[in-house]
């Protein structure tokens, strides 16, 4: 078994070649595969840590503030530490969503259900496939699910199967990119009362996520991701699933004399009533019809399934200090990035780059370069609805202006906000964290990936004007 950390100075070492053309004129391997490999590559040996891209993406903002913006160093400053906090609330839920889907991963039953569907799989492409509809379905209906879910799915894989396990944690995490009914933007403007309804009316998702054509690209994206992994070959040095700390998270019986706090830490009682507790509550909420699958909701249904099939508190606690471990990115970078989008936003970036696109946008072109433009910001806002409140009213406007259809702005946008995350380690976190990988790991991967995503996305934007 190889270590990834152990791997990347010999990969650094052999890789002599500069350039993808040198190394597609000196490699045998099909275009395709030496294209990604040239990728990987690349990503590793270049690619710094998510903390350290967070901070240098902090330092081109602070840069463009003030030379294109024209703002002063203080005032950006002022920004940054405006912006800092207001990703706390999303950042602690982030966190929890990957504590307790993390915890519910190592509870018993959840393992050897994984297991027996990882056991379904018996070569690498089939563990491949698996893996990518699987999480693909369940980034589908909800992406915090889907991230917890793919991440999960891939590790018992990696305990099943002899196959790269970066390879297959980023086809875990490709199907990251696809909207469905978890959509922040087009639920908002579905909504009554929404922010912008003076200006755009109520556009419903029947002309949205479940139009004809997205529905298409959704299901043509499926296709793509699974023909882009299963034509991946097993590299020559295949790094393995490291995977020691999971043996002893179940706490057994205790044994010897026992004083009461030994007695009730290793009773069952404590998890089962809490356990019971929230479920009651979200039992109660599907009753009365007010239940809504949203990140808050997740979170009690991963608390409450997790609570119930521990055996005890102590088994608990114990699977929640390795996740508390696997959520370390999230809790450091977050603030970084809500610092770069208080930037962004109030030194004015973000609409000049939206004005940029749209001085050169056509009622044709319009869709494909508000796609692009979205994208280009989520890299530095990556907020579906924060980045929505900000460019939304300047792209709806253009798009009033040029007689473009609302609707398919609205998807261009959504899809834009989603496409990049494929290159942006902020959304990567939580799957990694539960992986055990860092970014650079899979992102040779998701690199030629989101080239591919994006021209199918582009294209079909193109083919509906």
């Amino acid at each position: 078994m190889i270590c990834i950390a152990q791997r990347l100075p010999a990969l650094t070492r052999q890789w002599s070649l500069s350039t993808l053309s040198d190394y597609l004129i000196k490699t045998r391997e099909p275009i395709m595969e030496a294209i990604t490999n040239f990728s990987v590559r690349i990503v590793q040996r270049y690619l710094p840590s998510a903390f350290v891209l967070a901070v240098i993406l902090t330092a081109i903002t602070f840069v463009l503030g003030i030379a294109i913006a024209g703002q002063s160093p203080m005032a950006m400053v002022d920004f940054w530490g405006d912006g800092f906090s207001k990703l706390f609330t999303f950042g602690m839920q982030m966190v929890l969503v990957l504590l307790t889907g993390y915890v519910l991963a190592m509870t018993p039953i959840v393992k050897n259900a994984l297991n027996t569907l990882a056991k379904q799989a018996s070569t690498p492409k089939q563990a491949l496939a698996l893996t990518i509809l699987v999480s693909f379905v369940c980034y589908y209906l909800n992406w915090g699910f889907g991230m917890v879910a793919g991440a999960i799915l891939a590790r018992a894989m990696g305990r099943s199967v002899k196959v790269h396990f970066p390879l297959i944690v980023a086809a875990a995490y490709g199907g990251e990119l696809v909207r469905g009914p978890s959509s922040s933007i087009p639920l908002v403007i579905a909504t009554p009362g929404h922010f912008m309804e003076e200006s755009i009316g109520i556009v419903p998702v029947s002309q949205t996520l479940y139009s004809g054509w997205n529905i298409a690209l959704t299901i043509g994206l499926l296709v793509l991701l699974i023909a882009f992994f299963m034509l991946q070959k097993q590299p020559k040095e295949i790094v393995l699933l490291e995977d020691k700390e999971d043996d002893n998270i179940e706490v057994k019986a205790f044994e010897g004399k026992m004083c009461f706090s030994d007695w009730i830490d290793h009773s069952r009682l404590p998890t089962l009533f809490l356990g019971l507790l929230a479920a009651s509550y979200l039992v109660a909420k599907i009753i009365n019809g007010n239940f809504s699958i949203n990140l808050n909701s997740m979170i009690l249904i991963f608390l409450s399934l997790g609570l119930l099939l521990h055996s005890n508190s102590a088994s608990y606690l114990n699977a929640a200090e390795l996740a508390v471990k696997a959520g370390r990115g999230i809790i450091v970078q977050f603030p970084l990035y809500a610092g770069i989008a208080g930037m962004m936003t109030k030194a004015g970036l973000v609409t000049i780059f939206s004005n940029a696109i749209i001085s050169v946008a056509t009622i044709k072109t319009f869709p494909v370069l508000t796609f692009l433009c979205a994208g280009i910001v989520n890299f530095f806002i990556p907020s579906g609805g924060g980045q929505w409140a900000i460019q939304g009213p300047i792209m709806m406007q253009a798009a009033y202006e040029l007689g473009a259809d609302p609707a398919l702005t609205i998807m261009a946008f959504t899809w834009g906000d989603g496409w990049t995350n494929q290159i942006q380690p902020f959304w990567a976190l939580p799957l990694l964290g539960v992986a055990g990988l860092s970014a650079r790991d899979i992102m040779g991967y998701l690199v030629i990936w989101l080239g591919i995503s994006g021209i199918a996305i582009a294209g079909t934007f193109m083919f509906l004007m």
